[in-house]
């Protein structure tokens, strides 16, 4: 049935006119019995109308309707009735001109001779041609419905494939985000340490070759600093909250970053067992990031790190005193205070920075105990 409306689908709309016209005609020329000048006027007229069937479905019906007066079963009425059902969405008018149908149908021609037929006959040629009317506009009914459903089901389709792109779109931003997340606080806080250590090994050096050897390690691990930060901001264009990946550090690292952190710095106090692991994660991020902020700012301050618990929260303070001497000139991503607010906001804490009364910096990690 599919193939045979596929085949059907492929006729080209003027060929089904042409054909309709001359069916109708022939039924007209074959079925007609007022052959007078009017009635093949009328019935002319009302043949060739159903080419423009499409663009003027109405009118082309009422133009037909005279044939249904001078025949009792014309064609030519019964199509232009299924194309408008099959076009028109008022039922009202369909209703209306199924009643004319049936009217022009039954009704005797010429009209007087009504007293001839009698009223018992007529009624039933009404009640007969009622009934065939209504065939078309069922017919034309159903396709429109048919058509209509195709269509929503297209647009489902369409909304599904669209559903399923933007799935995957965010999808990518997230993994784009948590890759830039993980570049800024990994690699760019081991080549910044790199960095940081050739420069003063570059300063310190007593001979030449070691010196010119600290100064190229150190220039490019500037240059791989920038390259870094271009590449976080542009990961971080399409990203949005990022998850995260595994293995994470946990607090049990914190003693290895503070010693590996390339500067003079303490750590105190100590956390429950209890505390979650994204918790433990933003913990060590912030000592990372703020280790990380005073090796390249503050050069030859000291830093003390501190943990703490109050009621059922936890958190991390890290201050640093002022620099001591100038700090290099190492590239900033800019995003590392900016990724640490929205770990806390995650996890529904806060973060506090700023600069102390004695010049140095202050950051400060609160989050609740558990969190999930």
């Amino acid at each position: 049935m599919s193939r045979a409306r596929a085949l059907w689908e492929r006729v080209p709309g003027p060929v089904v006119d042409i054909v309709l016209v001359a069916v109708a005609a022939a039924d007209v020329w074959i079925t007609m019995w007022d052959r007078t000048r009017l009635g093949i006027t009328l019935a002319t007229l009302g043949c060739a109308a159903l080419a423009f069937r499409r663009r003027f479905p109405l009118s082309v019906f009422l133009l037909t309707l005279p044939i249904a007066l001078t025949q009792p079963l014309a064609l030519a009425p019964l199509v232009a009735l299924f194309t408008l059902a099959e076009r028109s969405r008022s039922r009202p008018l369909l209703a209306g001109c199924v009643a004319l149908t049936a009217v022009a149908s039954s009704a005797p021609w010429p009209l007087d001779s009504f007293a001839e037929a009698g009223r018992t006959m007529t009624l039933i040629d009404f009640v007969y041609s009622l009934a065939t009317a209504v065939a078309p506009v069922l017919f034309g009914q159903l396709l429109q419905t048919h058509r209509d459903l195709a269509r929503r089901l297209a647009e489902i389709e369409e909304a599904r494939e669209h559903e399923r792109a933007l799935h995957a779109q965010a999808v990518l931003a997230r993994e784009r985000a948590q890759l830039a997340r993980e570049m800024h606080d990994v690699v760019s806080h081991q080549v910044s340490l790199i960095a940081v250590q050739a420069g003063a090994m570059q300063i310190a050096a007593q001979d030449p070759n070691a010196k010119e050897a600290a100064r190229t390690i150190r220039s490019l691990s500037v240059t791989t600093l920038d390259e870094l930060r271009t590449m976080v901001t542009l990961l971080r264009a399409s990203g949005g909250q990022a998850t995260e990946l595994t293995p994470q550090p946990t607090l049990a690292d914190l003693h290895r970053l503070v010693e590996s952190s390339g500067t003079h710095a303490q750590l105190k106090g100590e956390l429950p067992p209890t505390v979650g692991t994204p918790a433990q994660r933003a913990l060590y991020r912030t000592v990372q990031e703020a280790l990380t902020n005073v090796r390249k700012h503050a050069p030859g301050a000291t830093a003390g790190v501190e943990l703490w618990q109050d009621g059922d929260h936890v958190g991390v303070t890290v201050t640093n005193t002022p620099p001591t001497r100038p700090s290099l000139a190492l590239p900033g991503s800019q995003h590392g205070l900016v990724g640490l607010r929205e770990r806390a906001d995650i996890l529904h804490g806060t973060l506090e920075t700023g600069p102390t009364t004695e010049g140095g910096y202050r950051v400060r990690l609160r989050i609740p105990l558990s969190t999930d």
